[in-house]
């Protein structure tokens, strides 16, 4: 009796194994695109279109949801976004930095780029986290479109490829190889073919570029803000000496000798000193360009170590506005100094988190009081409007020091997405009409 009832348990046992591996491999087998129509009412009374089987994903990167399309003007919003590989965005995910990738030598318009570095800063690190924290803050970006009403302006609709090529591959463990890295990276992406005009037949364009050709347009995720030397270093190769447009609470122009003491070669360069070397290597045009200097009393939001500093920032080729003016000149005169000073020419972005207020902004690793709010660098960034932006960075973001609403995160994503509107509203260079 006891033999027999244990039979039986077993041989329900094996049923029920066969069973679950038969419906699994079923379940595997499901042909691609396989739907099941709901179209008919159900018991509530609801209508439903065609549906994917709960949980049924063959090849997530071939299926429809694969590359994200965005709505337009009374379309449908409020998707799932929290879903999904996290890009910025939610923008197409591309491999980009692989030489054997298919993908590789795809021309792109403009790339969002990390650079997961953080071994050069002088106070509290975490900035190689930048990257993925940016993105996980620009998930609600776009959750009813990406409609930029400010600026009146859809970035995502102008048929122009805008794709996250996810990070640089850095090292943490040697400073000067992953300098080189992110040189080699950034220029590697910058030298891809641009793809929106290359395409267009009733237009000659005629790039702003030195090399005559058009380049992409890298949106870098920091990362502390060493990572602008190698940066500058690639644009040059396309662009020759550039003007910098810099937001910041300090200067970054220090002689390495006052800031941190060069103990070596290597530790020359950090995210106080980054400017002065790209001043020493003609990377930047002396007196065209612009540093935000954030400050408080006459003085800059930080400590000096003397006037001096400010000497050296001149001979770097730098003039300042100090965060008190905006209680002067206001947000209308802060863009107005800028645009005076950069004009027409090529100019790059630089944006440090820490030039918001830690009110807004506290997860960064050199926090000052007294700076802007949020609301206020948007709106500088958009008074941007029409100048040739050919790149930008947004760096310094540290989410371990984060709220948990990630008040720093979303910052720095709506910040870079007024960056990304002001970059497609103006091309890098002049169109002639073909008829």
């Amino acid at each position: 009796m006891q033999f027999s009832l244990h039979f039986s348990i077993l041989v329900r046992l094996v049923i029920g194994v066969v069973s679950a591996a038969t419906h699994q491999h079923e379940h595997d087998e499901l042909p691609d695109n396989t739907f099941i129509d709901l179209d008919d009412h159900n018991s509530h009374g609801h209508t439903h279109g065609p549906q994917v089987p709960m949980g049924y994903v063959k090849y997530p990167w071939l299926s429809p949801q694969s590359y994200v399309t965005y709505p337009g003007d009374g379309e449908v919003t409020a998707d799932a976004i929290f879903s999904g590989i996290t890009t910025f965005a939610r923008l197409p995910w591309q491999q980009c930095l692989s030489l054997t990738a298919s993908e590789a030598n795809s021309p792109v318009d403009i790339v969002f780029l990390g650079a997961p570095f953080d071994t050069a800063t002088s106070y509290r690190p975490g900035a190689r986290f930048g990257p993925s924290g940016i993105r996980a803050g620009s998930r609600r970006t776009i959750l009813y479109g990406g409609y930029n009403v400010a600026m009146n302006h859809n970035p995502l609709k102008l048929g122009l490829k805008i794709v996250d090529c996810g990070d640089i591959p850095v090292t943490p463990y040697d400073n000067s190889i992953a300098i080189q890295q992110i040189q080699q990276g950034h220029q590697e992406m910058l030298h891809q073919n641009a793809a929106y005009m290359a395409a267009a037949n009733d237009v000659t364009f005629v790039p702003l570029s030195q090399d005559g050709k058009e380049h992409p347009r890298i949106i870098t995720l920091g990362g502390d803000h060493t990572i602008v030397l190698p940066i500058l270093r690639s644009i040059y190769s396309a662009y020759g000496k550039i003007s910098v447009i810099h937001f910041d609470s300090h200067l970054d122009t220090w002689k390495p000798a006052v800031f941190g003491g060069a103990p070596s070669n290597q530790a020359a360069i950090n995210h106080g000193t980054y400017f002065y070397w790209a001043s020493q290597e003609g990377l930047i045009r002396n007196g065209t360009s612009i540093a935000s200097i954030l400050s408080l009393h006459g003085a800059i939001r930080t400590t000096l170590s003397g006037p001096e500093d400010y000497d050296n920032d001149d001979s770097a080729g730098f003039q300042r506005i100090e965060a008190r003016e905006i209680d002067t000149l206001g947000v209308d005169g802060i863009i107005k100094k800028i645009r005076d000073t950069v004009g027409d020419e090529p100019v790059y972005l630089s944006i440090d988190i820490d030039s918001i207020d830690p009110a807004f902004a506290p997860a960064t690793g050199t926090p000052e009081t007294g700076g802007w709010s949020t609301r206020e660098l948007r709106a500088i960034i958009r008074g941007l409007d029409g100048l040739h932006i050919v790149s930008a960075d947004l760096v310094e973001v540290a989410p371990a020091y984060d709220t948990n609403a990630e008040l720093t995160t979303m910052a720095a994503a709506d910040v870079l997405y007024e960056v990304l509107t002001v970059m497609t509203k103006t091309p890098l260079g002049k169109m002639i009409s073909n008829n």
